[in-house]
């Protein structure tokens, strides 16, 4: 999905930009904290139930599908694409579950909630969202799923929440070159 972008320096500048409106915000600690009082809640045990929480949260809200899929769902009322990520998001979850735990199970109440207003936005702002821009979104995303992969496999400790603006600000950034 990175190497899908046209505009390189508008993939570049959003994935800063975003990273440091995310490092001043502290997106990534503010999570943690969520997902503790989730599971203290949930009065789980299981020591990895906020890294599945957030790494399957992360993992089916930064794809391509979910950000074309919602604005399907939203522009032309189609929901074949977001039907199709639930089917894959479903399997994963499963593989995801039996090594993070139950932490993934929960992360499907904040994905209802992401995926609903992203739905909600496209067909808000329907007028002002044009294909390359949501190529570019697409491209910000797959930057993340790669840095969330090098997480996973534990090559490199990347902190990808606070890179989730970066999403965003591709909509200024793109906006402010065409």
């Amino acid at each position: 999905m990175a190497m899908e972008s046209n505009n390189l320096l508008v993939l570049l500048l959003s994935l800063i930009i975003g990273a440091i409106i995310g490092e001043i915000i502290h997106i990534e600690k503010r999570l943690e904290r969520l997902s503790n009082l989730i599971k203290a809640k949930f009065k789980s045990k299981n020591e990895l139930f906020s890294e599945g929480l957030i790494t399957a949260f992360l993992l089916y809200c930064i794809g391509s599908l979910t950000f074309v899929g919602a604005i399907e769902e939203g522009i032309h009322q189609d929901r074949t694409l977001l039907y199709t990520k639930s089917m894959m998001d479903g399997i994963t979850s499963i593989l995801l579950a039996s090594t993070l735990g139950s932490g993934v199970l929960v992360s499907a109440i904040p994905l209802l909630l992401f995926q609903s207003l992203l739905t909600w936005g496209a067909y808000s702002f329907e007028p002002y969202l044009q294909e390359a821009m949501i190529t570019e979104i697409s491209a910000v995303g797959g930057v993340l799923i790669l840095s969330l992969g090098l997480n996973i496999l534990e090559i490199q400790k990347i902190k990808v929440s606070n890179l989730l603006p970066g999403i965003l600000i591709v909509i200024p950034v793109y906006h402010y070159f065409f």
